[in-house]
């Protein structure tokens, strides 16, 4: 890639593209997360049962339009989100890398993950404010609610009523638990895929889309056990009235405190089913529109 602005762009692209067929997943994950929400398992009436009976449910109350609420939001964070961290990773790699080493072709675990990190969290602190918004969109149902319920007409809506009721700062609510979330996600993401690629490559001389698939695969699956914790509290945070939560910590305290160890992991297999197929076609997908961003920059360059 030919520059950061580059990387960006096709980041994004491909980001849109996986979140179109994984939305679904990530509402039924949403609601999970937020049902029985600071009550004991014997308090708590389960709506929502597993990700398959999720989607049913939702389909058969609140239509398509329900299932996929928020969609509009989701592509305009996932731009912000993986822009940034598809766009950032490779110029603060190569940076660090030939500042400690002289050389940036030389492969720092540390180094990889620290950029990871660091990119992810950029992206997460520019998109947070979308992220919210699709959260409660997500959330919000007519017919089978759980966790606290908000009605927006749509992401503008939320975001005038938001703004109306906290000010600006309402907007940024939860911001630090997604930074903190984003930031565990992209440690391991594009360092654990790109290792995989490698030792494919090398140990079984695997190539192309099959290459791709199993090296996001790998990625996806790794990414979704460090991250699905904070996720769980930023979900709650996002979607809170009121100041139920002081900080991410104090979520992860009450939530384990009242529900059990095990609360955090609350709809990891449907995080599981949303992961695994975005990040193998957004890695996937990044690779392809990568290549079309650099032969267009070289046009533009060249002319």
């Amino acid at each position: 890639m030919s520059t950061t602005a580059g990387a960006f762009i096709a980041g994004g692209i491909a980001a849109c593209g996986a979140v179109t067929v994984t939305h679904g997943f990530e509402t039924v994950k949403t609601r999970l997360q937020l049902q029985g929400e600071l009550a004991s398992k014997q308090a708590t009436k389960r709506v929502y049962t597993g990700i398959f009976q999720g989607v049913s449910v939702i389909l058969r109350n609140e239509g398509l339009r329900g299932l996929l609420a928020g969609l509009q939001t989701a592509y305009c964070y996932q731009i912000m989100l993986n822009g940034c961290r598809l766009g950032f990773y490779e110029p603060i790699r190569t940076s660090l890398t030939k500042l400690l080493y002289g050389d940036p072709t030389v492969q720092s675990f540390g180094i990889n993950i620290f950029s990871g990190a660091s990119s992810g969290v950029l992206g997460a602190a520019a998109g947070s404010p979308l992220f919210l918004i699709k959260t409660r969109l997500q959330s919000y149902s007519p017919f089978l609610p759980v966790g606290t319920q908000h009605k927006y007409k749509g992401a503008i809506d939320g975001f005038r009523q938001i703004y109306r009721e906290e000010g600006i700062k309402g907007w940024y609510r939860g911001s630090g638990a997604a930074m903190i979330r984003t930031g565990f996600g992209s440690s391991v993401q594009l360092p654990t895929y790109f290792f995989a690629k490698r030792r494919l490559q090398k140990h079984l001389g695997m190539e192309g889309v099959a290459l791709h698939l199993a090296s996001s695969t790998a990625s996806g699956f790794v990414v979704c056990c460090v991250m699905h914790p904070p996720d769980t509290v930023m979900s709650r945070m996002y979607n809170q009235a009121g100041d139920k939560y002081k900080s991410a910590l104090d979520c992860l305290m009450k939530t384990v405190k009242t529900e059990g160890a095990l609360a955090i992991y609350k709809g990891f297999t449907a995080h599981l089913a949303r992961i695994l197929p975005h990040t193998i076609l957004t890695l996937t997908l990044a690779e392809q529109t990568t290549k079309v961003a650099r032969k267009l920059e070289e046009r533009l360059f060249l002319d």
